[in-house]
């Protein structure tokens, strides 16, 4: 029975080691979660590819593979500023890589609808405001790291306050 007890101790010592690991995980999945869905909605509004396309996406697609490690870096050490600079970083490079698919889709017409030039701008600067979260999370890592991390669910609240200010036709395009 004590031995029982003992192991039952060491188990739940063992997950508690991980918690770190756990929050991490359900962070990165949230965030390639938001990136799938992102980028199947918008390879569903491209009429073609050209090997440019292909390219930024198969860089892309790197860094979404890519994130296993800053991510296991972040549970490991959630304490440490530099393991939340690389992942900060890591996901800020994603979300930089959004930007030029949607841009060089625009501007070689792979679109199967145009965008008007206000939706356009609207879309990149949605597309681009994650970057500068990520960023400006950095040298709040360096005073904090639950505080830095915490800010990047800043993203829900400015999407809905941003929302309001979106050109007329957005929702047809996003």
């Amino acid at each position: 029975m004590l031995q029982e007890q003992d192991s039952v101790s060491e188990l739940a010592d063992a997950l508690n080691d991980l918690a770190g690991n756990l929050v991490s995980f359900f962070i990165s999945f949230a965030v390639v979660g938001r990136y799938w869905v992102a980028h199947h909605q918008f390879f569903a509004r491209l009429k073609n590819l050209d090997s440019g396309m292909v390219g930024i996406n198969l860089v892309y697609l790197a860094f979404i593979a890519f994130l296993p490690f800053p991510t296991a870096l972040l549970g490991n050490y959630f304490d440490n500023p530099l393991a939340v600079t690389i992942y900060a970083v890591s996901v800020a490079a994603v979300s930089g890589l959004e930007v030029v698919e949607y841009r060089h889709a625009h501007r070689h017409d792979l679109m199967a609808e145009k965008l008007p030039d206000d939706v356009y701008r609207w879309g990149a600067f949605i597309s681009l405001s994650p970057v500068f979260l990520f960023v400006a999370s950095i040298p709040v890592a360096f005073l904090h790291t639950w505080i830095a991390v915490a800010s990047w669910y800043l993203f829900v609240p400015f999407m809905k306050i941003a929302s309001r200010w979106a050109p007329d036709r957005t929702d047809e395009f996003f």
